[in-house]
């Protein structure tokens, strides 16, 4: 952080005091705050800069006597790795007093935490207690943060990471075998079949994890499609599950594998059983039963990023 009176937390300070914990209590506290209505914010605007490359921005509030501000993120493709994107930008957070901008943070190493936060939150509240087997799709940051977040809701035995580069998931394995009982995937059909929880955190176009693969009692975290097109599961999954969202508003507006499912007739917006924060109110039932497949699709909201913002804003001053 910068010494200066406006706060600047950049990615490094951001890896080292946005802890996993704390993240996971603050992002589900700001969850239950959306559902009840005592935050706000406005479904994210984009625009595109060109082919692969886009610009967003997505505003709010954690109260109206509470700190606001808004997410700016460009994601635009990654030289570093051909055929993946990154998240590059900042959150401006404003003090609810006097109106004053108090700090800016890297918004993609909070996107990151944040993100596999939510999923850890919404796996400790779906996922059956017995949950023992985790299948990670994908090789990117977000399956580096999965694998830091999920073991604190669950005691896994067992963490199989699939990629579609074979390469790239047995170097994430190799980072991890140290510290969590890893192994490269095998056979994906059968590799799901075995999964107790599941995670698609791919920029994959078409489907990569079938409904007809799942065991009873799953619970899949539907992650990296954040917008209409790409979809990650198939209409089956989305058809059999019991099927939650970070935010309805936003589902109706952008759950690619919902909103194909709909216009192929299979669903209809009924079939959105409950945002995650109404269940943490106690509103709405999480998983009925041991045998019920659950699916959390996670398209990531500002009040997450603004409430990730703010800790780090207030534990800087405490």
């Amino acid at each position: 952080m910068q010494k200066s009176e406006l706060a600047i937390f950049d990615s490094k300070y951001v890896r080292k005091h946005l802890d996993y914990r704390s993240c996971i209590r603050v992002v589900r506290e700001a969850m239950a705050a959306l559902s009840e209505g005592r935050t706000r914010q406005l479904l994210r605007t984009m625009f595109q800069m060109g082919e692969g490359r886009t610009f967003a921005q997505m505003p709010g509030a954690l109260g109206d006597s509470d700190m606001f501000g808004a997410k700016m993120i460009s994601v635009f493709p990654d030289p570093a790795n051909p055929g993946s994107r990154r998240h590059r930008g900042v959150i401006a957070m404003f003090e609810p007093e006097e109106g004053k901008p108090v700090c800016i943070v890297d918004a993609e190493e909070v996107t990151h935490i944040r993100t596999a936060a939510a999923t850890a939150m919404a796996t400790d509240i779906l996922a059956r207690r017995d949950a023992r087997r985790l299948l990670i799709m994908g090789t990117g940051g977000q399956a580096r943060t999965h694998l830091r977040a999920l073991p604190l809701v669950r005691n896994f035995d067992r963490i199989a990471i699939w990629g579609r580069d074979p390469a790239k998931a047995r170097k994430l394995v190799g980072e991890f075998s140290g510290a969590l009982p890893v192994k490269p995937a095998g056979d994906i059909a059968a590799e799901a079949a075995n999964a107790d929880v599941i995670c698609t955190l791919t920029g994959a176009s078409e489907p990569i994890l079938h409904g007809r693969w799942l065991r009873p009692g799953c619970h899949v975290n539907i992650v990296g499609s954040s917008g209409p097109g790409p979809v990650e599961v198939d209409s089956d999954l989305v058809v059999r599950s019991r099927y939650f969202a970070d935010s309805r508003a936003s589902a109706l507006d952008a759950a690619a594998e919902f909103l194909v499912a709909r216009e192929e007739g299979l669903v209809t917006d009924d079939h959105i059983v409950a945002e995650i924060g109404e269940v943490v109110l106690g509103k709405r039932n999480g998983r009925q039963a041991d045998d019920e497949i659950t699916a959390y699709k996670s398209l990531g909201h500002a009040v997450q990023d603004l409430a990730a913002a703010a800790h780090l804003y207030r534990s800087s001053r405490a």
